[in-house]
């Protein structure tokens, strides 16, 4: 700082901007419209956001990789840990006429721009393609129309709703607006656009690129983690350091709407997929079936595995050993994929991807205020919140004076579809002693037989009569009855009976 100009100085000068910027009308809504009148794209020119090189890589010859992984990050959404970071995946299709796939979000838009204008090498952008608005894809979209005045942007009439809530800027002149089957020409490329509503917000598509078979998938298809320069799945052993991610990803953010997942797919299983370029995590070019069978047993709520995940809450130390009992019994009675987890401790993301790996899950919870333990409670709407169908659930309840947590587990268990419970609930009274050494291997025993398919469970879930679907028009939402009630809004996306049609 110069010796002439000390630190209140310094700062007055710099209020006294802020409050002429202001005086201007540049924080007002009309901010927008006001600099890309100006075309303060030109001062971009030959110069760089911040100091670095573009770093991309090529998807295919004429397909260029812009996106950026970011490793500091603690929390994805502000909710799930990802101590692995995460990638945020935009492409650029090369063509006749260029075409951005997708943004990224705002914590890494200076390099974002470095790639974008290295990709380009001085040519002009003619397309943004805004497959999902949310803003870890979309929070570089009103700086692209500002360095691209000329630019034109393809999405969703949902989507250009929510652009319009996001950004302060009229959108309406450069706008083209597609529904299903729509198609754009790009040259010697057809892009064919594929509409994916709550996979996982009400405004999503996909792109299909005929010419490499790409299907630029949105959020489907992708994983939590930094890439660490490997772009490709096959670049690195999936199976082993990227499905636990994947896995989790998918059920927490995409979970609970397994059914529009399901319509997805049944579109995908006709179309020629060579590659799936996802907006978070690797790019799919070999072995798409192992990926695809993932996702068509998480969106029907199949178990992955036959296995087992015992998961306890305790304080003083009963519960927990009694849970670990039971789970050694269990294992030893020849189940042996077995997990144990603390719900105090365990993040609830990781709960809730290992219940949708596993086919048996045992809750083992103290009696806390009368009720269930609050951090086992927490997790069990957390289950029904994502949906979560077709387990078998066992019950081990402990207790000082009045036990009850198990009769409170189970009325959220029966709100579940296709779920029931194996076994005979086990009762401890403060801490396990020999007495309770008996139930708990007859429930054990009871557990890994229907593990192992040996025997069914004693609660088998009554054979669902036919139901009838009415499918949202503007969401994807699906609701189940004979009529729709007359005051009945989505949920999702609030519109009334009349935009519901039936499912043929």
């Amino acid at each position: 700082m110069s010796e002439n100009l000390t630190r209140r100085s310094f700062l007055k000068t710099a209020a006294a901007g802020a409050v002429g910027i202001a005086a201007a009308g540049l924080f007002s809504g009309n901010a927008f419209e006001a600099k890309a009148e100006e075309n303060i794209a030109a001062e971009f020119d030959g110069k760089k956001k911040f100091a670095g090189i573009g770093s991309i890589r090529m998807v295919a010859d004429d397909v260029a990789y812009l996106g950026v992984s970011e490793w500091r990050i603690q929390l994805f959404e502000n909710v799930y840990p990802i101590p692995r970071g995460v990638a945020y995946n935009s492409y650029l299709l090369l063509d006749e006429k260029t075409a951005l796939i997708d943004t990224v979000d705002r914590a890494v838009t200076g390099q974002f721009f470095e790639n974008l204008t290295a990709a380009l090498n001085g040519r002009n952008l003619d397309y943004l393609v805004v497959n999902h608005m949310e803003p870890d894809h979309s929070s570089a979209i009103s700086e692209v129309i500002v360095r691209y005045p000329e630019v034109k942007v393809v999405l969703t009439g949902a989507a250009a709703v929510i652009l319009n809530q996001f950004f302060a800027c009229d959108i309406s002149d450069r706008a083209i607006l597609v529904g299903e089957g729509d198609t754009l020409n790009t040259g010697k490329h057809t892009l064919t656009f594929v509409m994916a509503p709550m996979v996982h917000w009400p405004e999503v598509m996909m792109t299909y690129d005929d010419v490499h078979g790409i299907l630029f998938s949105a959020d489907a298809f992708g994983s939590f983690g930094a890439l660490n320069g490997n772009l490709f799945a096959d670049e690195v052993d999936f199976e082993k350091e990227w499905l636990p991610d994947a896995r989790r990803y998918y059920c927490n953010i995409v979970g609970k709407y397994g059914s529009q997942v399901q319509d997805v797919l049944a579109k995908a299983a006709g179309v020629d997929i060579r590659m799936l370029c996802p907006t978070h995590g690797p790019v799919w070019r070999e072995n798409l079936g192992w990926i695809l069978e993932k996702y068509s047993l998480w969106s029907s709520y199949t178990p992955e595995e036959n296995a087992v995940m015992v998961v306890y809450g305790s304080i003083y130390g009963g519960t927990e050993s009694a849970a670990n009992a039971l789970a050694a019994r269990i294992s030893a009675s020849g189940a042996a994929n077995v997990a144990v987890y603390d719900v105090s401790k365990t993040h609830v993301s990781e709960l809730i991807a290992e219940a949708f790996r596993c086919s048996h899950i045992v809750l083992a919870s103290i009696t806390y205020n009368m009720g269930i333990f609050t951090p086992m409670k927490n997790f069990l709407l957390d289950l029904e919140a994502h949906n979560l169908q077709n387990r078998r659930f066992s019950l081990l309840e402990n207790g000082s004076w009045s036990p009850a947590a198990a009769g409170l587990m189970k009325e959220i268990i029966d709100r579940l579809k296709g779920c029931s419970c194996v076994g005979e609930t086990v009762t401890v009274l403060s801490s396990p002693d020999a007495g309770d050494a008996d139930a708990l291997g007859a429930l054990a025993d009871a557990v890994a037989e229907s593990v192992k398919g040996g025997g069914a469970p004693e609660e088998e879930p009554a054979e669902a009569a036919p139901v009838t679907r009415w499918i949202c028009s503007v969401c994807g939402y699906v609701y189940e009855g004979e009529t729709i009630p007359e005051d009945f809004k989505c949920p999702i996306c609030g519109v009334g009976p009349d935009k519901f049609v039936k499912e043929a």
